[in-house]
């Protein structure tokens, strides 16, 4: 399977909510990194990123998937629910590493849409 159709497999699970479904396409030392603001190392703090964050599955548009070897870029929209019922709007530039067909690393750029 291709690792862009692997994603797209395990972000179905995103926005379900079922995001221990999600995690297990992961590797146990995923590394995640949102430029300019935090790094998640293990799948255990990706899970208590989602916890706090995803107070609501967030819903995302893809707008391109590129893959290139173990590597896949995807750029679109996402919005996210608050705790206190606001919902933010980001456009996003994700690329995955994976490593034998499970997410390996993530390098984020998110940037906040200004209404």
């Amino acid at each position: 399977m291709k690792n862009a159709t692997i994603l797209h497999e395990a972000n179905e699970f995103v926005k379900k909510g079922d995001y221990e479904s999600f995690l297990a396409y992961c590797t146990q030392d995923t590394k995640w990194v949102f430029v300019g603001d935090r790094i998640l190392e293990g799948r255990n703090k990706v899970r208590q990123y989602m916890k706090e964050f995803y107070v609501e599955p967030p819903v995302f548009t893809v707008e391109k998937t590129i893959e290139d070897g173990s590597h896949v870029t995807v750029t679109g929209e996402i919005s996210l629910k608050t705790a206190n019922g606001t919902t933010n709007h980001y456009d996003y530039c994700d690329i995955w590493r994976f490593d034998n067909g499970k997410i390996a690393e993530l390098k984020a750029f998110v940037i906040e849409k200004k209404p």
